[in-house]
């Protein structure tokens, strides 16, 4: 997909109350970065770990988007979570993909049985009944039964389960190297070229170049 089909149809990203609102903030600073529309849903307890975890004053929702993202070469059109008559609440409206990053359980259920009682849960219903690509990466441990029910569910429906379980075989010197590995996973899982990570055989390879 060329970085001008990702600004035409857009992404959808959605962003829970799961710890790990880093994920998903880098996400959307990759997707912008790429050029791409990025469509955005956060639910009202993906706020509350953005301000716990990132420490981000959250009193002022659009303005701490502006902040964060407004530099950044692609689009971000921010949806509140209560507005089912949004864009994306609907079919008709062309986006290429959505993720849902980081992903809760209660979200990852809701999808799994169609309780489409919000926007985010609305616009990943749309997903699969438009037969579009939908990526959840799920952060949570242990899981017990219903939890990896839910996962197989939505897996046979041809829904992809990235888990947010960092790598180290690429050497990473930092939290956000860990994080940069994850969303290039991502990404890849969407066929979006991207350079976060170094690929495993890559090292030699450059090493051997003249």
């Amino acid at each position: 997909m060329t970085s001008s089909e990702g600004r035409r149809r857009g992404i959808v990203v959605g962003v829970t109350g799961a710890s790990g609102s880093i994920y998903g903030v880098k996400l959307i600073q990759s997707l912008l970065q790429l050029g791409f529309t990025v469509h955005l849903v956060i639910t009202n307890a993906g706020w509350r770990v953005i301000k716990e975890e990132l420490g981000w004053n959250t009193s002022d929702r659009e303005a701490v988007l502006r902040e964060h993202f407004a530099d950044c070469p692609g689009q971000y059109i921010y949806h509140p979570i209560a507005d089912i008559g949004a864009s994306i609440a609907s079919g008709s409206y062309l986006v290429e993909s959505m993720i849902v990053m980081p992903c809760s359980m209660g979200t990852l259920s809701g999808i799994a049985h169609g309780a489409s009682d919000n926007l985010l849960t609305r616009a990943a219903d749309v997903m699969l009944k438009e037969g579009r690509p939908l990526v959840l990466v799920p952060r949570e441990t242990p899981l017990h039964a219903i939890h990896l029910e839910n996962m197989l569910k939505l897996a046979r429906l041809g829904v992809r389960i990235v888990p947010a379980m960092p790598a180290f075989y690429f050497g990473p010197q930092d939290i956000d190297d860990l994080v940069s590995f994850l969303v290039g996973k991502v990404l890849d899982s969407l066929r979006i070229e991207h350079n976060l990570f170094t690929r495993w055989g890559e090292q030699s390879e450059e090493q051997g170049q003249c």
